[in-house]
């Protein structure tokens, strides 16, 4: 593996890192505090392409990889990971890509990758987090199509979304607990369909999170992702190998961020007569914290790499996972403490980052989930 950029991932990281900069620090205390989707920053962000990064040319997106995506996330993430989300206004479109048909990938993506629509992958339940074979959300086949009754928790983009992918259980006497499931597009003008907005998070707050709802609910048959039922695990697995390795790019990101802001408050803060950063022990705890940036790092970096090179690597993208997210809350949390009583004070930014910090242990896989796939990688089911 190369770990040299070449020219064109160069260009898109200084893009995403000068959009980021110039853009984010305007909204990003307004929007936490008002728990804001910052749409215009989306609207700016889909124009210049960041939105179509992994989107194939032909459906409007600039075709790149995993990796590249990735790394737009960690410089989002670096100014502000609230802000920051709005990459996620194409969460889903990884299934579409892949497995949609050629009907669905002309209708939903080319919008999604212009930054003309916002989508969103709903797949958590009240009762169903980390077991995904819990899901109850059901899917009945009629003569107008699909009936789906049921409702999911925690979804991103979900009061915003114009249309949501819905893994539903369409096929529950299969066999084969993997073929009981599918995904279903769900526009989100359907009657029986309501969205609810989640308020009071801990972080993210920029980010849009909602209930949704579905009382017989109809979608005509074109809507079943991919034409055929029973093909929802598989692409639900394909969605949690990408998106593991892009929440360990926010956790990167955010790490990133809390570093570089203690670095320069201690640079200019004095105590005792001498700058913080000429003691030994602050000197200590800002290398141990760039320790494990670059660490995990290099991390995803290597699971993207695989995942766009044909490789899935479920392990390594689950230590990726594991060890940003681990190194999102400590290095943050480091940063609080560099700065004292200022610190705990939300006109620095570090407190937002510290809360921020925390979702990446949790979804796309808790660390729990992730330390539970890492140890059967390595010693077998049982």
């Amino acid at each position: 593996m190369d770990y040299t950029l070449n020219d064109e991932q160069k260009q898109i990281v200084e893009a995403a890192r000068k959009f980021a900069s110039n853009e984010f620090p305007k909204v990003a205390l307004q929007c936490d505090r008002e728990e804001k989707f910052p749409k215009e920053v989306w609207q700016k962000a889909g124009e210049l392409g960041f939105m179509g990064i992994f989107i194939a040319p032909e459906y409007g997106g600039l075709g790149m990889g995993c990796l590249e995506h990735a790394m737009v996330m960690e410089e989002f993430w670096h100014v502000d990971p609230g802000v920051g989300n709005i990459l996620l206004a194409v969460f889903g479109a990884e299934i579409l890509g892949a497995f949609g048909t050629e009907e669905q990938k002309q209708k939903y993506l080319l919008p999604v990758a212009e930054g003309r629509a916002i989508m969103g992958c709903a797949i958590t339940e009240p009762n169903a987090g980390s077991d995904i074979f819990g899901i109850r959300t059901r899917a009945s086949s009629t003569s107008d199509g699909y009936l789906i009754n049921g409702s999911k928790q925690f979804i991103t983009n979900g009061s915003i979304a114009d249309f949501v992918l819905v893994f539903c259980l369409t096929n529950p006497e299969a066999d084969k607990p993997t073929r009981r499931f599918s995904f279903l597009i769900v526009e989100r003008d359907r009657k029986g369909f309501v969205a609810n907005k989640l308020k009071g998070k801990m972080g993210i707050r920029a980010s849009d999170t909602a209930e949704l709802f579905f009382d017989d609910v109809i979608v005509p048959s074109e809507n079943l992702v991919g034409g055929k039922e029973g093909g929802g695990f598989a692409q639900v697995m394909h969605l949690f190998n990408i998106n593991r390795v892009v929440a360990a790019a926010q956790g990167v990101g955010v790490a990133q961020g809390a570093l570089d802001k203690a670095v320069a408050y201690v640079q200019q803060r004095g105590q005792f007569g001498a700058r913080l950063a000429s003691f030994q022990g602050i000197q200590f705890k800002i290398a141990g914290m760039a320790a494990r940036v670059e660490s995990a790092r290099s991390l995803y970096h290597k699971a993207a790499w695989l995942l766009d090179h044909g490789q899935v690597d479920r392990k390594l993208v689950s230590i990726a996972k594991l060890v940003a997210g681990e190194t999102a809350v400590r290095v943050a949390d480091e940063a609080v403490q560099l700065h004292g009583g200022y610190g705990y004070m939300d006109e620095y930014d570090v407190q937002r980052f510290y809360r921020d910090a925390k979702i990446v242990e949790i979804y796309e896989g808790t660390k729990e989930i992730e330390k539970l796939t890492i140890a059967r990688e390595i010693l077998g089911r049982s």
